[in-house]
């Protein structure tokens, strides 16, 4: 098909079929960008008849009922339409295209076709809006209507939700559920696991509740001493609360991931699930229906962007999984989507991206980061120790520090610090106690530090006492050894 410079100013005639095609996948796949394209795209952009035809539909479909179908709706709307239209040629193209969707054909460059394909919808409708005005200026009446057109222009095919009002919006402001919070249920506790006895992480005064949605949280810790176990912690606590997580890994393997979870859920040491499997499935059949759903994504280290991440949330969403909870295990090993020639900024830029996530998905997401050399024997990890780039700290909403010397290790006491908290008060540290065997964490009383100080000085006790009567055992066998053989040796 032939074009004019005309056609291509004023169409999709400029990008080829394969990159038209992938606009209408975006539609398809993207209810959010598909809400601002809606503002702003005219179907006729498009260069091709299947094309026109799907994206007519679709936009239609939503200016009707105010919300876009489901792919498998979609695929029986167009199932009618071919019926009318009764074009064997057109059909065979838009069965094309929906099949590459279906299979997330290319999904990798959407976010390129999307930014690309919106910025030329927006330049066609700013340049029809100065047309207009050109015309209405023959008139001194027109003024206001020139304005109105403009600003029309300018905002168009931008974030549909509106700006929030000081004097409109007091009862939005103040509801409880506009967080939408998951809680961590890490808190002092009884013996019972699901009993809360004392301060609790998600306090009013803390978390208000616990982590809110499009909010970033970041666990900083150094090497061992729990980053990914307090990431099972909190996606399993999200999960006792019905809702999805989508758990992306990339050093630990996926099956192991799961078996953590098991642990976490069923209280019991990971060195023992596989000898427990019965209770595991048993567990799992008595809580359907209560426990949210987890997904477990693995990708190699260094090899996952947000938009690998993002083109998977894609894929799930097709299935009918859509998460509640993020968990990134964890960030600084992640690759952004920008190269930079210093780690640090790269780093940044990978926070940035994540933040900028977690509030297109609306839902909270938690990562770790490795702390610094300094942070390996510090009781308090603070955003100091945030290896590589301390910017990040101010790109996140809640930042806590698990510290825990190697001195301390063996005692199962850590400390947590609260390095950066945007709902609540900071500064604060309290004892916890790193339970790695069950993925579990929970903060300690003064009692408890003090019952588990002196049982494990009493256990240390006990073992230098055995390892001094061994080591005695051993000199007097070797003196009474050696007192014989120069015995022997005289008489010989």
């Amino acid at each position: 098909m032939s074009t004019t410079s005309e056609d291509n100013r004023n169409s999709f005639a400029k990008f080829d079929r394969a990159f038209q095609e992938k606009i209408v996948q975006a539609l398809l796949t993207d209810r959010v960008w598909a809400a601002q394209a809606a503002e702003i795209l005219d179907v006729e952009y498009f260069e091709y008849a299947y094309l026109r035809t799907m994206a007519s539909k679709y936009l239609s479909y939503y200016r009707a009922y105010k919300e876009f179908p489901s792919l498998n709706l979609f695929i029986t709307v167009m199932r009618d339409e071919l019926k009318v239209v009764n074009d064997p040629a057109l059909a065979e193209q838009v069965i094309g295209v929906i099949k590459n969707t279906k299979i997330k054909k290319d999904y990798g460059d959407l976010q390129y076709v999307k930014e690309t394909a919106m910025a030329f919808c927006r330049h066609r409708s700013f340049a029809s809006a100065l047309l207009q005005c050109a015309e209405l200026a023959k008139s001194e009446d027109k003024y206001e209507l020139s304005l109105e057109i403009i600003k029309k222009a300018i905002s168009s095919g931008q974030a549909t939700a509106p700006a929030l009002s000081l004097e409109d919006d007091i009862d939005a402001r103040y509801s409880v559920t506009f967080r939408n919070t998951i809680r961590t249920n890490i808190c002092v506790r009884s013996s019972n696991w699901d009993m809360i006895d004392g301060p609790s992480l998600d306090a009013k005064k803390i978390l208000n509740g616990g982590t809110g949605s499009g909010e970033l949280n970041v666990v900083i810790a150094p090497t061992g001493v729990g980053k990914s176990h307090w990431l099972t912690h909190v996606g399993a606590q999200a999960l006792t609360q019905g809702k999805n997580v989508l758990h992306f890994t990339f050093e630990l393997a996926e099956r192991a991931v799961g078996v953590r979870y098991d642990s976490h859920l069923l209280g019991i040491d990971s060195l023992d699930c596989a000898e427990r499997m019965d209770e595991i499935k048993k567990y799992y059949a008595d809580n359907a229906g209560i426990l949210g759903k987890l997904r477990i994504k693995y990708f190699p280290t260094g090899t996952a962007t947000v938009q690998t991440l993002r083109s998977f949330i894609d894929k799930l969403a097709l299935e009918g999984f859509r998460p509640d909870m993020l968990v990134i295990d964890y960030a600084q090993i992640m690759r952004s989507t920008e190269k930079y020639d210093l780690p640090r900024m790269e780093l940044k830029k990978i926070f940035e991206e994540l933040r900028a996530f977690a509030s297109e998905l609306d839902l909270p997401i938690w990562t770790a980061s490795q702390s610094n050399k300094e942070g390996a024997e510090a009781d308090i990890i603070s955003l100091a120790n945030m290896a590589e780039a301390y910017a990040q700290a101010h790109i996140c909403d809640f930042v806590v520090g698990l510290g825990r010397p190697e001195s301390k290790k063996a005692t199962g006491i850590g400390t947590l610090f609260i390095a950066k908290n945007r709902n609540g008060i900071d500064g604060l540290s309290f004892p916890i106690k790193i339970d790695t065997a069950r993925s579990r964490f929970s903060l300690l009383s003064e009692d408890e530090v003090r019952g588990l100080t002196a049982e494990q000085e009493r256990e240390a006790k006990e073992e230098r006492n055995f390892v001094q009567r061994s080591f005695r055992n051993v000199l007097n066998r070797a003196n009474e050894s050696g007192m014989q053989l120069t015995s022997s040796r005289t008489e010989e």
